[in-house]
């Protein structure tokens, strides 16, 4: 979020214009509409609404008036949210305590019960489930919903929420050392990158500018690399005979092996809705894995064979990926105009599997940092929001991930992953975080390390689909709401430092086509990457990797579908 700052906002109509040659796009000569606000919020997840709403109350209670904005790339409030997750109402108590008295709220279905349970490939055996993964006064609910209601919620405060609308780069003040705004996305570029008669001006930049902010201003210089896992999740309506309202169910072992971090779950949702998914860490060893197959084998476990039996049927798919590094990955939040909020900074608690709450309460510390900025600070000086960093270690989120520090950090230790478990085990249950030692990413290596070559394994069989129970990728895709054009530009870049070029792209090719046996086509929950053979190399002679790099990058073979 960045206080007292300026955006480029155009307008945009709907409009029909006569056919005209299309010009490349060139940002130097665009001319933007601007408009200066006091508080500009990108993204309408939980903590930036929050962050959005605390600045509203505020407002009232200093007597003053902040223009706040809230830009969302959605195509409205919550669209982009996976439904499915259980919500702890600490955070949301503090910023609106007569939320469960609202009729419209959407936490309509507390948790009854959490267990956990060890797959083997027949059998689900119950086991004991760390205390921070109980449930007692939590809440199933669909996320997307409860984005949606909390954005109806900022609105009726004055809040300017803009859907449609992504924050796609970054504008810098005249020293190049602050920052003053952000700009939005483009639209009505072709694939080629030329204007057509729909454009609209915007910024070239797209989805860089989290990345962009910690290079530049070295914030993640005293934290260790983030660490990531990729998360799936279906809904299913299922047959009443299956459905037990208020269940939250945890899952360990198949069909992941001992070697992946990972697990599943199981959450009995309101109106017949069950979520269920599966979380793998990115530093899995094996380059032939396939999260989206191994959700589809999950599914005909037993366990899950007979939840899903009957008149059972999917409604959604998705995924997304989610911080794990904890609290040893947080960087400085703070930078001059700005600050890091939410799961952008990396607030989610692996050990309850949760982080809504947790980047719920920072929105609303950066928020009363920012309007101590905006009441004491003088508008053409960049804003110090040192104080939020400040307040979100003094909170009781710090407090909550320092607790849990050691238990995701333990598995990429010297104990590997059954001493991993067994660490785990003790810390949660009887230590609390209460040690001398933080596990550190001394090496500063990242998930991608962890990854072994293909000559290391063999293959993994996979079986094929068996619907309705579990069925192909692109089946999938009909169920995620997602919808590009075919002629929009390619998404798909590949870039060092900033810096994008064939070269890259050709190197790019041929060390994960030929050392990792194209496993970006294989890792990607929704498809986007697809490697094309060339017909003019030859199985028969043998690979030229030399040439199918070359060629698979100048063609643009590495394809956003």
């Amino acid at each position: 979020m960045w206080s007292r700052r300026r955006i480029a906002l155009p307008r945009r109509a709907l409009h029909i214009t006569a056919p005209r040659r299309r010009d490349i796009f060139d940002p130097a000569t665009i001319q933007r509409i601007s408009e200066d606000v006091d508080v500009c919020i990108v993204g309408a997840g939980p903590a930036g609404l929050s962050a959005a709403i605390r600045l509203k109350q505020l407002e009232r209670e200093k007597g003053s008036e902040f223009r706040v904005v809230v830009l969302e790339k959605g195509g409205e409030v919550g669209s982009h949210i996976l439904s499915g997750a259980v919500i702890e109402p600490r955070a949301l108590s503090e910023l609106l305590p007569d939320w469960s008295s609202r009729d419209d709220h959407p936490l309509k279905q507390p948790a009854t019960s959490s267990t956990m349970r060890f797959l083997t490939k027949k059998y689900a055996i119950l086991i004991p489930h760390p205390p921070q993964m109980s449930n007692h006064g939590n809440y199933i609910t669909s996320l997307s919903q409860f984005t949606a209601w909390l954005g109806t919620i900022a609105e009726e405060l004055g809040v300017e929420v803009y859907p449609g609308f992504a924050g796609a780069g970054i504008v810098y003040g005249e020293d190049g050392n602050s920052v003053t705004g952000v700009r939005t996305n483009e639209v009505g570029l072709d694939k080629l990158g030329r204007m057509k008669d729909t454009f609209e001006p915007g910024m070239e930049r797209t989805r860089l500018a989290l990345q962009e902010l910690i290079r530049k201003f070295d914030l993640r210089k005293d934290a260790d690399p983030q660490t990531y896992g990729i998360g799936l999740k279906e809904v299913w309506r299922v047959d009443p005979s299956q459905y037990r309202p208020g269940e939250v169910v945890h899952t360990l072992g198949w069909p992941l092996n001992y070697l992946t971090y990972g697990g599943g779950w199981v959450y009995h949702m309101a109106d017949g809705l069950v979520s269920l998914g599966l979380v793998i860490g990115l530093d899995y060893a094996n380059p032939y894995l396939s999260p989206y197959k191994e959700l589809q084998r999950m599914k005909h476990h037993p366990y899950f064979a007979k939840l899903l039996s009957g008149s059972s049927t999917r409604v959604a798919y998705g995924a997304r990926s989610l911080n794990e590094g904890g609290l040893q990955s947080v960087p400085k939040l703070d930078f001059p105009g700005g600050a890091l909020i939410g799961c952008s900074a990396g607030f989610v608690n692996i050990a309850k599997i949760k982080g809504t709450h947790t980047a719920m309460k920072t929105g609303m510390l950066a928020a009363e940092a920012a309007a101590d900025v905006l009441s004491e600070s003088d508008s053409s000086e960049a804003s110090d929001m040192s104080k939020y960093d400040t307040a979100v270690r003094n909170s009781w989120v710090w407090s909550e991930l320092n607790e849990v520090r050691n238990l995701r950090a333990s598995f990429n230790t010297s104990m590997g992953i059954w001493g991993g478990m067994a660490y785990s085990g003790v810390d949660s249950l009887f230590l609390r975080g209460r040690t001398p030692w933080t596990f550190r990413n001394k090496s500063q290596s990242l998930d991608a390390e962890h990854t072994l070559t293909a000559s290391h394994f063999k293959p993994i069989d996979y079986p094929p689909p068996q619907p309705p129970l579990s069925t192909d990728l692109l089946t999938s895709l009909t169920l995620t709401g997602t919808n590009h054009a075919e002629d929009q530009p390619v998404h798909l870049r590949v870039r060092k430092d900033g810096v994008e070029d064939v070269c890259l792209r050709k190197q790019h090719v041929r060390r994960n086509v030929g050392e990792y046996a194209g496993l970006l086509q294989r890792a990607c929950p929704a498809g986007v990457y697809e490697y094309i053979e060339d017909d003019a190399v030859s199985k028969e002679e043998g690979w030229d990797w030399e040439k199918v790099g070359d060629q698979l990058a100048e063609l643009y073979s590495l394809q956003a579908v």
